[in-house]
């Protein structure tokens, strides 16, 4: 797989004024997104993005006006974020993670808005169903429940000594429909779950820190903007505990993370690209199907399985599609 590439903007560049009117036939692109906007991860999303539309005959000051707010994990501010978006008359709206979706339908219950990095589109009302979303709504899901086995499985390979490990998770944001697949797969791989919620920066220090005064844990991160907002600060006490750690997105483990499954929020976003402009040309997002994921990727970090004490078995190494070293 390719590595994914982060590019940072200008610090005065992570956002830009909302405009008072559009000029000529400069069309609205309303972007909701969950991290913070001085991350690379939403940096990258942003410029993969405007590369997309680019591609496509979109270009940022010619016939197009990108409008991107983060919520930096709280879904006060998302809410927020959304009502300013909306009041400024956007012709689409792009909401990147659940929560972003939620604040905007509020917002905006018939203005097109086509979503990505979302786990579970119909269980949260979204769409009615993959194939005919049937409103306003449609996009690009992350997960499939089935990947909580990979997950632990994958986990459990790296780390065979591991008995319990901790489902670090948001009750607000987290996609929940994953908790009954990681419970599920938990018996085969002879493990205790043990879920390990937290809100904001101080439970989620409170709550590794606990789980981590018994011995032979390892954690399972939720994918979501929680973690990845306080991406740092979980990396840094999974090493300072010597936790065995499995993460949802790439950038944990370019960040020094151990393993990580899933798919590159860089990427969907960019995949996004494609139904706005689809919508900006006319059709409506009910006749738009709702898109999986089409490439997963499996990081491995040998410096931190190295800190970590692990002997990673070779046939594990060989399954990664990126070794960060």
């Amino acid at each position: 797989m390719r590595r994914r590439e982060f590019i940072m903007l200008a610090a005065g560049a992570a956002a830009y004024p909302l405009s008072t009117s559009a000029q000529g036939n400069v069309r609205r692109i309303g972007v909701l997104a969950g991290g913070r906007a001085s991350d690379p991860e939403s940096q990258a999303g942003y410029q993969k993005l405007r590369q997309r539309l680019g591609e496509l005959g979109w270009e940022q000051g010619r016939n197009i006006h990108i409008e991107y707010r983060w919520w930096a994990g709280d879904p006060n501010v998302a809410d927020a974020q959304a009502a300013e978006l909306v009041k400024w008359g956007p012709d689409v709206l792009l909401a990147i993670g659940t929560p972003s979706v939620e604040a905007l339908r509020r917002r905006a219950p018939t203005l097109p808005i086509i979503f990505t990095v979302v786990a579970d589109p119909v269980g949260a009302g979204f769409v009615q169903s993959l194939g005919k979303p049937g409103g306003n709504i449609t996009g690009f899901t992350t997960f499939e429940p089935e990947m909580a086995g990979k997950w632990l499985q994958l986990l459990k390979q790296a780390a065979p000594a591991i008995r319990r490990v901790a489902a670090i998770f948001n009750p607000r944001t987290a996609p929940m429909i994953l908790m009954p697949s990681v419970q599920a797969a938990i018996p085969a791989v002879q493990l205790q779950l043990v879920p390990a919620p937290a809100h904001n920066a101080a439970e989620l220090e409170q709550a590794i820190s606990r789980f981590a005064e018994q011995p032979d844990g390892g954690l399972l991160i939720f994918p979501d903007a929680f973690p990845l907002v306080h991406r740092q600060l979980i990396l840094n006490l999974a090493a300072a505990h010597r936790l065995p750690a499995m993460y949802p997105f790439p950038s944990f483990v370019t960040d020094g993370g151990l393993m990580s499954y899933g798919v590159s929020i860089t990427q969907l976003v960019g995949r996004s690209a494609d139904y706005v402009d689809r919508v900006l040309r006319g059709t409506r997002p009910a006749d738009l199907p709702v898109q999986q994921p089409n490439e997963f990727q499996f990081l491995l970090n040998l410096k931190t399985a190295n800190a970590l004490g692990l002997n990673l078995p070779p046939t594990l190494v060989a399954q990664a599609d990126q070794i960060v070293e």
